[in-house]
């Protein structure tokens, strides 16, 4: 039970205090003229003031409130390390049957695991969530149980009670870690990109290390070894080998004694590019299908395009010289000879014989094929006479042999069934929707991969790999109708792209691939084929269990199947004989970068909070109680703030100027002083 005085005045408080002013100036008055009453008559005013102003003695009922201590247990993956879990569990419980065991007091125990994706230890947020269920009137402290790494530090909530780490660790713990600085998404195949790399032993860590051994993997491969020094930036030029993702492993070995080697690994993955795609277009004779030609390879930044058109028409015969022809000498020798191993596709748009280029140069463009060299036939009319590219010493590695009939006939072409799993044709829009052709050259399918037909299901598009190069050949030189919207066009540009780019060799549009694309610790297992089926894929994880997947056909010719990988790190994926490797997690978890225990992290937020940094490898804590305000924190011991709280149950009020005691009152002190007065 308590009482206290409290005030309802019965007019509001700027009009009471008129009147107290108006019966002060009366009491003045009458003490100025000398009225021997006057001090009654104040008594009198007096009461009636005070009977305005309304005094209330209230009585509450009230019931004492348990203070609430918080303790948050971290269990995030930094606290695994050597034998803090222990640490903290032993504390954790020790301190809780203690705080249990005080008069009024419970405890909160809240436990933080490992934050979703790569945020670190949350230990503020995890406060904050805490408190917003608590009223944070009972709270008198808060006892953080933590290795001090803290990655929300700056979100610490502002309390009225100390906050205190108990910090674990050793002071003998030290640990090595790699760190890659610099690490671009792109890099140029074949040219050099400099990495920066730093190995950092921190804390207690051994004397006379002044190198340590860094391996370097790339796509899984036999490991390199080298000696680089410890704390220095070290700048290593590495060489792509191929284009597409390239998966890049950089590990130091464990040491003796240190605390982890989780962050002794950096898995670098980058996409390889070419710098310059170089493309020779050989125009047999100016048509609308060369410009078509010629704008798509030009509006392409990454390509150098060198374009030769030959101007001479076959009908002409008047006797100037061939070599005269042209706007410009056509290099043949250079090109053909000198520099066309320097190309990375060759296209031949309605090229005919005509003495320009010798059997020796064209016998030379079959060498650049079968040693890796791409060459695309767009066939013309010309294609089916006795001048034709065919009859020559490129017969052999062409895919399809002309039957020297040209159709002039409207038709639309269509994808085949096997180019409906091609990635050079799949998913290119509604062929009931495309406009028409008007012209096919006729030709026998002799070999690699039928595409697309034209007219009675003729050969129009077909794709072949002749050594380690590529052919391709497409017969009409009308693609340019679509281009121009005739009948609604088509998708004349896409095609076109996807062919070239097949050619020159780009891993999204191989037939027959496996690969992954990751998302933090999950990946989507992607297997593109021709076949009609796959088998599982087996996943080789980092510690060296093996498990398969299933794929799932989602489109004609593409298998996928998701897949988390419960660790972070390198896996190797395997299907028939097609392999890939992906890296799952950050390059250097963030839980990981710094593994030495310590209080400097937290230490402005205990500061603020008036606590103080206890290391239980120095013995676990007493606990005293400390006024709201004072330090919170000193040699072997903490302190909680009791905060008092209570609750009101129960409130009874009792006026204390009674009506009639009022009147009673000013009326006995107006008569005592008008009776003083009228005596004298």
């Amino acid at each position: 039970m308590t009482g206290t005085v409290i005030f309802d005045p019965l007019i509001p408080w700027p009009v009471l205090a008129i009147v107290a002013a108006i019966a002060v100036s009366g009491v003045i008055l009458a003490l100025w003229r000398g009225l021997s009453g006057w001090a009654l008559r104040g008594l009198a005013a007096l009461v009636v003031i005070a009977a305005l102003s309304g005094p209330v003695y209230q009585i509450e009922d009230r019931a004492p409130l348990t203070d609430i201590v918080l303790m948050i247990e971290d269990e995030s993956a930094s606290q695994t390390l050597s034998d803090r879990a222990d640490q903290t569990a032993q504390a954790a419980d020790e301190l809780a049957a203690e705080i249990e065991s005080r008069d009024n007091t419970e405890l909160r125990r809240i436990r933080v695991g490992d934050s979703d994706g790569d945020e670190g230890t949350q230990v503020m947020a995890a406060l904050n969530e805490a408190l917003a269920e608590e009223p944070r009137a009972r709270v008198a402290g808060v006892l953080v149980v933590s290795d001090g790494i803290v990655h929300d530090a700056d979100q610490a909530p502002d309390l009225p009670a100390p906050m205190h780490l108990l910090q674990t660790g050793r002071d003998t713990d030290w640990d090595r870690r790699l760190i890659v600085r610099n690490a671009p998404a792109f890099a140029i195949i074949g040219e050099p990109v400099t990495l920066t790399l730093r190995v950092e032993d921190s804390g207690a860590s051994p004397a006379g290390a002044t190198t340590a051994p860094l391996e370097i993997s790339v796509d899984g491969g036999a490991p390199e070894q080298f000696n680089i020094p410890i704390g220095v930036d070290v700048e290593l030029p590495i060489t792509l080998p191929h284009g597409g993702r390239n998966v890049i492993q950089f590990t130091v070995p464990e040491a003796e004694g240190e605390l982890t080697e989780r962050n002794n690994t950096a898995l670098i993955q980058m996409n390889g590019v070419r710098d310059r795609l170089r493309v020779l277009l050989v125009s047999g004779e100016p048509h609308p299908g060369g410009r078509t030609w010629r704008n798509l390879l030009k509006s392409d930044s990454s390509v150098d395009l060198v374009h030769f058109t030959i101007l001479r028409p076959p009908e002409k015969q008047d006797g100037v010289p061939v070599d005269e022809l042209s706007l410009i000498a056509f290099p043949t020798r250079e090109l053909f000879l000198e520099k066309i191993n320097d190309f990375d596709l060759i296209i031949f748009d309605r090229y005919k014989r005509r003495g320009i280029l010798p059997a020796i140069y064209l016998d030379n463009v079959t060498n650049y094929i079968n040693e890796g060299g791409a060459v695309l036939i767009a066939a013309g009319p010309d294609f089916a006479t006795a001048d034709s590219i065919f009859r020559s010493p490129l017969a052999p590695i062409l895919p399809a042999q002309p039957t020297a009939r040209v159709i002039e006939e409207r038709y639309v072409p269509m994808v085949t069934e096997l180019g409906e799993r091609h990635p050079v044709t799949s998913n290119l829009g509604n062929p009931d929707e495309w406009g028409a052709w008007l012209r096919q050259i006729d030709v026998k399918h002799r070999s690699g991969e039928l595409l697309m037909t034209g007219l009675d299901d003729r050969p129009l598009l077909v794709l072949d790999r002749v050594g380690e190069g590529r052919v391709a050949m497409l017969a009409s030189d009308h693609a340019w109708l679509w281009s121009r919207g005739f009948e609604g066009g088509g998708p004349q540009l896409e095609l076109l792209r996807r062919l070239a780019h097949w050619m020159m060799k780009e891993p999204e549009l191989e037939e027959e691939a496996l690969w992954a694309e990751a998302n933090g610790q999950s990946m989507r297992i992607i297997r593109q084929t021709l076949n009609d089926e796959v088998g599982p894929v087996t996943v080789t994880r980092p510690n060296g269990d093996t498990l398969e997947i299933t794929l799932e056909e989602i489109s004609p010719g593409r298998f996928e199947a998701q897949y988390f990988g419960p660790e972070i790190g390198l896996y190797r994926l395997q299907e028939g004989e097609h392999s890939a490797v992906i890296g799952l997690g950050p390059a250097a978890p963030k839980e990981f970068e710094r593994t030495i225990a310590t209080g400097e992290i937290l230490e402005p937020a205990l500061e603020q909070m008036r606590g103080g940094v206890i290391r239980l490898e120095e013995g676990l804590p007493s606990i005293r109680n400390v006024r709201t305000g004072r330090p919170a924190a000193g040699r072997g011991w903490i302190g909680l703030t009791p905060r008092n709280a209570y609750e009101t149950r129960d409130v009874t009020q009792a006026g204390l100027l009674p009506p009639w005691l009022v009147l009673l009152l000013a009326g006995g002190f107006l008569l005592a002083g008008w009776l003083r007065e009228g005596r004298r």
